[in-house]
């Protein structure tokens, strides 16, 4: 399971709190079963909200076509590099042959 991310989290704690202090002012109850029934339901506003919250998602690859990967390219061999390849002699001309 994911970790909630801290904008859940403030959202969530805010939402409990003001939700539970405008339904206990509004309701005037005064037992202790109905401020126990109000603070579950501002608990479950306040995961409802954080539960709902905007998530940053990973950006995904869209990929066009066949719904099927490509077969991966063939392996080619690497040329040597320029210290490997066979030196001239010394005394050839640019564009004359060497035997």
């Amino acid at each position: 399971m994911p970790r909630p991310t801290a904008t859940q989290l403030v959202y969530g704690s805010a939402t409990v709190f003001l939700s539970t202090l405008a339904m206990l002012l509004l309701s005037q109850t005064q037992t202790g079963i109905g401020v126990a029934v109000i603070a579950l339901a501002g608990l479950g506003l306040g995961l409802l909200v954080a539960m709902t919250a905007p998530i940053p998602r990973m950006s995904r690859v869209v990929r066009r076509g066949g719904g099927t990967p490509e077969a991966p390219a063939p392996l080619r061999a690497v040329p040597p590099p320029a210290e490997q390849l066979p030196r001239q002699r010394t005394g050839a001309r640019v564009g004359e042959r060497t035997r």
